[in-house]
């Protein structure tokens, strides 16, 4: 392209959604030719939230695809491996016993004649085991204090798979580090205006000067400072199927001999629950809770209790969740990319997740030079079915209690009802096993019926189905067992392997 027709693409906003935006953006429009400018206009006096320290499996392949040294990475933010979610104290006690259930990224094994959880079902293991330790490898690792990487394993690639527990401040630097030595622009400066003319921005001003662009990214934050000056009351909320709206969180240094897990956990507390996400230098928890039934004070003093006499001294930040979407995320020439566009509750660690989709999507929607309404049409009604679809996930964590020790739990055992089709779904799953056609046609980016799975049986959501037996049944059991054992040879203790990576550095 003629450097004199190339178009401008600025990014409002740095943190994790601009600086990935910008990485992605330029690998995919000017590896081989330069077609776009692409400027982050990034505020020094505005912090980042980083709030959100875990990922889902998925965005190994973003850092892959942008090129991105994994070992560099995990360094620089001091980041631990992440194998899924241990949920604990999410339904009543069983047998005096806290309740406990584990969601790994990893797939189940197949079966020889029926699947692994129909032979599961079928024969009632769950009398001995929890759903988890029946059909995964990734629960049996972590029970030995393993990770996902085998002793040869290359970058990117592990035994299982696996996400990453780091820190979202230091993830922001790097990858702006790495976007500016590709070629991006980086503009250290704080807007506060936009010009809107004809339905799109024409300009952004800081208090010392203004910025024109062909197209505009909006990437500040809950605020959504540039798609909310093209169209207010553009935004749906989610608050009656997830009410968490609140949070407080606190770091705290790990004692010499602490471990860090590869999992986050996620403990269910009075009026939300607690996230435990261990980094290689720290340990990052929180409580997100629902502001109409908690004050800040409130949930400060249940998580320190929490917490133990070892938080009392440490200080804790509070912050504020908008949680639901836009109905627009493309208005005019403007875009608006992670929480600018919309939040779904970190339980399942979503939101690089979304981040990612958004500028992955937006790249095969910026493919000609002059935008079509019809684009911006495709874009908009496939970032709200991603939305919607995640929302219909993890409401599925909360609908399936038996808690009814407060307000909050009663209600949540209600909130199904928010989410078109999930209640027929749940009465439907109550006859026979999930599987994949009954979420087809959807707009599943990450979570599929073998996630589904995880949770509606971790819950003890189990289908009556009539039970049998026979060699049949087992033999996949055995099977994976087998595995098992010869994973637990290739693999390495997490600690060992963050203690070598630090080493490298």
């Amino acid at each position: 392209m003629n450097p004199d027709k190339m178009k401008t693409l600025t990014i409002v906003g740095g943190g994790a959604a601009g600086w990935m935006t910008a990485i992605y953006l330029n690998k995919v429009f000017n590896s081989q030719q330069p077609n776009f400018q692409i400027n982050v206009i990034e505020s020094p006096d505005i912090g980042i939230i980083g709030v959100g320290e875990a990922t889902v499996h998925s965005i190994r392949y973003f850092f892959a695809a942008m090129g991105l040294d994994e070992n560099e990475l995990l360094r620089a933010t001091h980041a631990t491996l992440k194998t899924g979610i241990m949920f604990r104290n999410w339904m009543k006690p069983v047998a005096g016993q806290v309740h406990q259930y584990f969601h790994p990224f990893e797939q189940q094994q197949l079966g020889q004649e029926l699947d692994m959880s129909s032979c599961w079902l079928l024969g009632a293991r769950y009398r001995q085991e929890r759903y988890d330790e029946g059909v995964s490898i990734s629960a049996h690792l972590i029970k030995q204090g393993h990770g996902p990487k085998a002793r040869q394993s290359a970058p990117y690639q592990a035994v299982v798979p696996y996400g990453y527990h780091l820190d979202a401040v230091l993830l922001a630097r790097f990858l702006r580090d790495s976007a500016v030595a590709a070629g991006v622009a980086h503009i250290a400066d704080t807007i506060v205006d936009v010009s809107v003319a004809d339905g799109n921005i024409s300009a952004v001003y800081s208090t010392t000067a203004s910025y024109q662009a062909d197209i505009f990214i909006d990437a500040t934050g809950f605020k959504g400072l540039l798609i909310e000056a093209l169209q207010q009351n553009n935004w749906q909320s989610f608050a009656d199927a997830l009410p968490c709206n609140k949070a407080v969180a606190i770091q705290r240094p790990h004692s010499d001999d602490y471990q860090p897990k590869p999992y986050t956990v996620a403990t269910g507390l009075s009026n939300g629950w607690a996230w435990q996400i261990d980094l290689s230098s720290r340990q990052g928890t929180g409580y997100v809770y629902d502001g109409n039934r908690l004050t800040p004070e409130q949930a400060e003093q249940e998580l320190r209790a929490w917490l133990g006499p070892e938080a009392a001294e440490l200080q804790a930040r509070h912050l504020e969740m908008k949680v639901g979407c836009r109905q627009q995320f493309w208005l005019g020439n403007c875009i608006a990319i992670g929480l600018a566009g919309g939040f779904i509750e970190p339980l399942e660690s979503t939101g690089l997740h979304l981040i990612n989709l958004g500028a992955r999507l937006l790249s095969t929607h910026l493919s000609q030079g002059t935008v079509a309404q019809t684009v911006r049409d495709s874009y908009n009604t496939a970032m709200n079915g991603f939305y919607q679809d995640l929302k219909q996930f993890i409401v599925l964590h909360y609908c399936l209690t038996d808690r009814d020790d407060t307000d909050f739990w009663r209600q949540a055992q209600a909130t199904a009802a928010s989410c078109a089709g999930l209640p027929e779904k749940l009465q439907l799953w109550r006859h026979k096993i999930c599987e994949y056609h009954d979420l087809a046609g959807g707009y599943a980016t990450t979570f599929t019926d073998e996630n589904y799975r995880y949770i509606l049986y971790g819950m003890q959501h189990y289908p009556a189905l009539q039970f049998q037996s026979g060699e049949g049944l087992q033999q996949p059991f055995t099977q994976l067992q087998h595995r098992v054992q010869q994973v637990l040879q290739r693999t390495v203790p997490h600690a060992d392997y963050l203690q070598q990576l630090a080493q490298q550095s």
